[in-house]
């Protein structure tokens, strides 16, 4: 810097010195001596390193890298053959690395046909540059923070700890909760300026409580003059400030702006400005000009997607140029990102050797058309989507990705809504690849390079930070369609949302109708392209018949009806009922017993006792409707001791056509083992295939002790498989399910009564699919089966190399169904996926563990949020539109305006005014006025201002609406000429009516003064509506509501009702008409209305006060200097505009704002509630008692939390903790009442008050609970006596006679009761209360023993 002079030959220079920036003021001699320092600008240090050539940095590479070299000390050549002791901790010297380096220079790698010709003949491609985050660059390993995180404990590295943060979730990467937190003022230098001013040192850090103590840290007094630009230095010549002002723009522009975003189309650098500044006025245009540009450029980075704000702008977005594919040249010219991209199967199939000639994983068949379009895909490494029916082949998607993981080195996981899926996949990858399992209560090789788990548990994976997340390269959702489900569907969106950017995706789901719209919603989420893989063609066609009267008949092929096959079932039961009727008496009496038997049998089953196998089960045939068996004495097809022969029937017609083995989906757990028990005589199996059947069972049975073996369970399943029978549903203990499921897939057991979930836990196809009926309860209520649920059933039907054609049959009993029922379920469109994504507690705590991510993000990329959040850019266009268009100014003749204020006290009153007026209107007091001469103000349809009018005619019996005659402003469309006027007395009755000259009207047309005192007939001559003119003005007759009035005036004129209305006099309607212009003449638009409260009496709290205020807002407008101002209406009409005007874009901003998010009021209660019981804090950090609730994955986290704080367990025995806790897990809602020791009772009673105070807390704060149905929905207690037994040590076939739940169900709910005692041992670690962890550890052990835990058939094999 220049030498600044100063008094008495004191001189100094200002600069900078070293890398810190600080200033430096240094003295200099009073004369000036050559220096070659001087000649170094300032503001620029010297170099730190010497300068870098090519030759220089490729000898540092080769040097380093390069040249091998060994340690000179340890491989001398003296010490070469020797041993020696080597003391690796004392001796090792481990070298510090630098820190890493805050961002480096990378190159960008752009497709070939996007470079840039540099000229004729000059192929080279020289990369462009840019700047990123080292962070960025490492893939996996960041976190939702700012820095890499480090990898946790090897005991955490499979299922995490919550401890630890979650990973950084895919497609965040833009959003502002992700940002750095800057200090206020930090992006303008406001605080330094504030410092040199003369201001407090900072001294506490962005987020921080406290800071630094430095004492008191006195001002020093020094005057800084700071200008924003050189040239407002230049603007003060007489000044000489230009020596020693600082520049902030340069100084801290780099330092702190970061969201600056270069456009490759054009090569312009465009600034944007993360946060959108609020938009209240439109006053200034330029004003208006910089807030719209700020808001086009902000909607550019909140929505990562180019639309039609890029039009307007006329910027191309980068990052819709680098998503589209290579191959897709079309694709590459859009504006619009595609998400969801599908097509192209046809040419890939052709060349799939050629483009893929290198497998990680050979078939032993020729692959599908698109099963070889998503193999393809996968090598690629894009995500896919694979829809197709039930056994078409997903699998091999699948199984092609695990190849690709161990290929890689990587990992993948494969995720399942259901165990059973999981036991079986595991056994089914076992020979292929290196498989691991995870389950809530199995853990096998989770270091295996395949992981199968389910949902759940890559769900928790994801909130507490596993470290084995860095490693997957796959994640494969199997049954995707199962994100329909109420109450798991949430956790399909949560895993979705949460993965990290670095793994892909494989999706398999069953046919829906919005494939494109799911895979969309991904694509969108993730930033990453979907490749959705769809096909219709079933590996084995399916034909679907109905079974009546022991015959079939066809009535689908090839996804089309048959009407004729139809038509002949009907035709048979037309038959078979009028036999029935002639040896039984009339059929109407059969079918009244018939529809009184039906409605017995419903009463008689709301109001018996469960039955122990039943569970809700007997319902699946309650109830009118398809396939329903009928109990009544006329029908012997239907009854109850022909249901055996009629199974005999049905297995005999199909063991002749060959269509055996069967699988029959009975929709109760009742019906099946009752359907099975009733073919006693049927025996399908051979000797050979008994013997097999018998040698497995013992090998699978052997497993449990001699008491388990005998249960009656297992020794009746055992004699049914003999016969090749089998049965299975959620009643059947797990083992003997897996004896079923592996006998089927043998081909040894014929017939098989299942339930619905045989269907989707189960890939055991079989060649026919019976249907028990086309209805079932879903545990609300009685439905018919949705189209997706039969095409997941009958999907069943038709082994792939055995059978041709797959049969699917539907049993009648009684009656056909209808052709469009049957059409609608079986080639019906399936069930469109929709989000069941709803807020839970333990969600919100994880996301509130880590401060970057909020809880905001999550419900903006739910799928329940997918279209708003598309609409986004819309929204953003249109609000710019709003905000860019010109508006009025009010120009006030009295100085500054005061128009909004009293368009603001006019609006509110004339909402009073309405009020007011619907009251009256509806009042009874209201009636007595409304009498003929009555004036009256009526709504208008057609033009703003109101229409007054008078009552002609009160309701009556003939006319139930108000007669009035209207005054209207209209022209009359056609006005009758001179010559028609001779004619006039023909009209009468016309639809017009005008008033003729004196000289042509007749007597009864004069004039009158006064009413007649003829006395009407009551007739009416005219037909409504009754136009007229007179007086100069239209008028009109008209039927009108008690709603049209818009209020009573209080005066009334005299009419003469019979010469209006019967004689239909022109000179009556003249008289009527000049009386309501003479109330018009004063200057007023309408008379006085009536007082609703000294007139009508009206006594009602609200609307008095309504009318108070309503005369306190008339007086404040009168004391208004607009009131009464010549330019009042046009000002009015321009504040209306302007009102309106910002109301649409404050609705606008709402819409495009968190606030208008669905589940926004449902978190804002959650976060309520979570304050008022100590799990977060006021600044929403979550506290001990938070960390404690987010372990708690089984049950209920606010109950489970609440139990364990109030010290619940603390006075139980280990086997009565566990008991009491059962009421956690346990699902079924209707069992037997448990017989329970005192200090169980007393335990249960507190839970249950517990459970009770957090239902009305939350109902307090707004929430959709009730507290009774929030506690009996949250806790079960229908088995604390049998876990308290079986924790006791008593056998299991004695605790089975203590409930009617069935056995399945009990081993059930104790399997997921160790996950329970796992959780809150662990909670009990986090809140240091070792009583309740060796309280847990007892109580596991206890309980984990016997036929409750035997290992799966699947794991341990046979």
């Amino acid at each position: 810097m220049d030498r600044v002079p100063a008094a008495n030959g004191l001189s100094f220079r200002v600069g900078f010195t070293g890398y810190s920036g600080h200033l430096r003021i240094e003295p200099l001699p009073p004369v000036e001596r050559p220096n070659p320092l001087h000649s170094l600008p300032d503001f620029i240090p010297p170099p730190a390193f010497p300068l870098e050539t090519p030759e220089t940095i490729k000898e540092y590479i080769k040097e380093k890298h390069l040249l091998p070299r060994l340690d000179e000390d340890v491989f001398s050549p003296e010490n070469a053959g020797r041993q020696w002791e080597f003391d690796w901790f004392d001796r090792a010297k481990t070298e510090l690395e630098p820190s890493f380096p805050r961002s480096v220079v990378v190159p960008t790698w752009e497709m070939p046909f996007r470079r840039k010709n540099h000229g004729p003949g000059d192929e080279r491609w020289e990369p462009n540059s840019v700047e990123v985050d080292v962070s960025e660059l490492t893939v996996g390993a960041k976190d939702s923070g700012a820095l890499p995180r480090i990898v946790g404990p090897a005991k955490d590295f499979v299922r995490g700890s919550i401890n630890n943060r979650p990973f950084h979730p895919g497609g965040l990467d833009n959003t502002d909760s992700l940002g750095k937190i800057l200090p206020d003022g930090a992006c303008n230098g406001e605080w330094v300026k504030e410092v040199l001013d003369g201001g407090p040192a900072q001294v506490v850090p962005p987020g921080f409580k406290d800071g630094l103590g430095f004492g008191d840290l006195k001002e020093h007094s020094c005057t800084w003059n700071v200008f924003e630009n050189q040239s407002a230095v230049k603007s003060a010549p007489d000044m000489q400030l230009n020596e020693f002002s600082v520049q902030f723009d340069d100084l801290f522009k780099k330092a702190w702006e970061e969201d600056v975003i270069e456009s490759v189309g054009d090569g312009h650098m465009l600034e944007l400005k993360m946060e959108v500044k609020e938009l209240e006025s439109v006053k200034e245009s330029s004003q208006t000009e910089t807030e719209v540009k700020e808001l086009y450029l902000a909607g550019d980075v909140i929505n990562g997607e180019s639309s039609v704000i890029d039009q307007i702008l006329s910027v191309e977005s980068e990052k819709s140029m680098s998503r589209f594919d290579g191959d897709n040249d079309d694709g590459a010219q859009q504006q619009k990102e595609v998400w969801a991209v599908s097509g192209g199967s046809e040419e890939i199939a052709e060349r799939f050797y050629e483009l893929v000639p290198d497998m990680a994983l050979n078939f032993p068949f020729e692959l599908d058309p698109f099963q070889k379009e998503a193999i393809y895909h996968l090598e690629r490494g894009d995500s896919v989507f694979v829809a197709a029916h039930t056994s078409a082949g997903k699998t091999v998607v699948a199984e092609y990705a695990f190849a690709l993981a161990s290929k890689h080195c990587t990992r993948a996981v494969y995720t399942a809504p259901i165990k059973t899926i999981s036991n079986q996949k595991y056994r089914d990858f076992c020979g292929k690849f290196d498989v691991g399992l995870l389950t809530g209560d199995v853990s096998l090789r989770p270091e295996a390079s395949c992981l199968i788990m389910t949902t759940e548990i890559l769900r928790s994976m994801l909130y507490r930070g596993a470290d084995i997340i860095r490693d997957i390269e796959w994640v494969i959702f199997d049954e995707v369609h199962y994100v329909n489900d109420v109450e798991r569907g949430v956790v399909w969106e949560e895993v979705i949302i949460m993965l990290p950017r670095h793994i892909n995706f494989v999706l398999l789901s069953a046919t829906v109708p919005n494939t494109n719209e799911f895979a969309d919603w991904i694509g969108r989420t993730k930033q990453k392209q979907i490749r959705v893989i769809w096909t219709t063609k079933r590996p084995v066609p399916l034909e679907h018949c109905l079974f009546y009267s022991g015959e079939l008949y066809k009535i689908c092929e090839n996804e089309k009806i048959l009407p004729q096959g139809l038509k002949a079932a009907k035709d048979a039961t037309k038959k078979k009922n009028t036999n029935v009727a002639g040896g039984a008496g009339t059929y109407s009496g059969s079918s009244a017993a018939n529809d009184r038997a039906r409605n017995q049998k419903r009463e008689s089953f709301s109001q018996g006792k469960q039955n122990k196998h039943s569970g809700f089960q007997n319902l699946g045939n309650s109830g009118p409707g398809w396939g329903n068996q009928n109990s009544g004495g006329g029908n012997a097809w239907g009854s109850r001791r022909s249901e055996a022969s009629l199974w005999l029937s049905l297995i005999n017609k199909l063991s002749k056509k060959s269509l055996l083995p069967v699988v029959i989906f009975c929709f109760s757990k009742f019906r099946c083992d009752k359907s099975a028990d009733k073919m006693t005589g049927t025996d399908l199996t051979t000797s050979t295939e008994k013997s097999e059947i018998r040698i497995f069972c013992d090998k699978a049975f052997s497993r449990l002790k001699g008491s388990d073996r005998n249960l009656p369970q297992v020794v009746r399943v055992q004699e049914l498989l003999r016969r090749g029978i089998g049965v299975h549903h959620a009643g059947l203990l797990p083992i003997v399910k897996e004896v079923v499921e592996m006998l089927f897939c043998r081909g040894v057991i014929k017939i098989l009564f299942s339930t619905e979930t045989f269907a989707m836990g189960v890939n055991a196809p079989a060649r026919t699919v019976v249907f028990d009926a086309l209805r079932k309860f879903d545990g609300k209520e009685f439905r018919s089966l949705l189209p997706g649920e039969y095409t997941q059933m009958s999907g069943r039907a038709g082994r792939r190399g055995l059978d041709k054609i797959g049969t699917v049959v539907v049993m009648c009993r009684d009656e056909i169904p209808e052709e469009g029922d049957l059409k609608h379920v079986i080639v019906g469109s399936a069930t469109k996926l929709e989000s069941q994504f709803r807020l839970t507690y333990i969600m919100i705590l994880h996301l509130l563990r880590v401060e970057e991510l909020k809880v905001e993000d999550m419900l903006k990329r739910s799928f329940a949020e997918f279209h708003a959040q598309k609409k986004l850019p819309e929204q953003q266009q249109l609000l710019m539109l709003k905000l860019a268009q010109p508006t009025k100014a009010i120009e006030c003749i009295k100085g500054e305006p005061a128009i909004e204020d009293y368009y603001d006290l006019y609006s509110e009153a004339e909402r009073y005014s309405n009020q007011i007026t619907e009251a009256v209107m509806q009042s009874p007091a209201s009636q007595q006025y409304l009498t003929p001469g009555r004036v009256v103000v009526v709504k208008s349809q057609s033009v703003q201002d109101h229409l007054l009018a008078v009552v002609v005619k009160a309701p009556s019996g003939n006319y139930k609406q108000y007669m009035v005659l209207v005054l209207t402003p209209e022209l009359p469309s056609t006005l009758p000429t001179q010559s028609d006027s001779g004619n006039l007395k023909e009209k009468k009755g016309a639809d017009f009516q005008i008033l003729v000259p004196k000289s042509k009207r007749g007597l009864e047309d004069d004039y009158c003064s006064s009413v007649t005192s003829r006395k009407g007939s009551g007739v009416v001559n005219i037909k409504l509506p009754h136009r007229g003119f007179a007086a100069g003005v239209n008028y009109e007759v008209r039927g009108v509501d008690n709603k049209e009035f818009l209020a009573i005036c209080n005066h009334r004129i005299k009419i003469d009702q019979v010469r209006l209305l019967e004689d239909v006099s022109a000179g009556a309607y003249s008289n009527t008409v000049q009386q309501l212009l003479t109330l018009k003449s004063d200057g007023n638009k309408y008379p006085p209305p009536l007082d609703p409260v000294k007139d009508l009496k009206l006594r009602d709290v609200n609307i008095v006060e309504a009318y108070y205020i309503w005369n306190s807002l008339l007086q404040k407008m009168a004391q208004n200097k607009c009131h009464g101002c010549i330019k009042l209406n046009e000002n009015i009409k321009i504040a209306r505009e302007l009102k309106r005007h910002k109301e649409e874009v404050n609705a606008l901003k709402f819409e495009m704002s968190d606030e208008a998010l669905q589940q926004m009021p449902d978190f804002q209660g959650r976060i309520d509630v979570l304050k008022e019981i100590g799990c977060i804090d006021s600044d929403l950090v979550v506290q001990i008692k938070g960390r404690v609730a987010c372990e708690m994955n089984s049950g209920e986290e606010l109950i489970c939390t609440e139990c364990l704080f109030e010290n619940q367990l603390d006075d139980l025995e280990p086997e009565e903790a566990v008991a009491i806790m059962s009421a956690f897990v346990f699902q079924q809602k209707k069992t037997s009442e448990p017989s329970l020791t005192p200090k169980l009772s007393q335990a249960k009673k507190r839970l249950y008050d517990t459970a009770i105070r957090l239902g009305e807390l939350q109902a307090q704060f707004k929430l959709p609970v009730d507290p009774q149905e929030y506690a009996q929905e949250n806790l079960k207690f229908g088995l604390v006596e049998v876990v308290y037994e079986w924790a006791k040590g008593t056998p299991f076939a004695d605790i089975c006679e203590l409930t009617d739940v069935p056995e399945g169900m009990i081993v059930r709910t104790i399997v997921r009761l160790d996950e329970t005692c796992r959780e809150f041992r662990n909670a009990a670690a986090i809140m240091g209360n070792s009583s309740i962890f060796k309280k847990m550890e007892t109580a596991s052990n206890a309980i984990k023993r016997d036929i409750v835990f035997a290992a799966s058939l699947y794991i341990t094999g046979v």
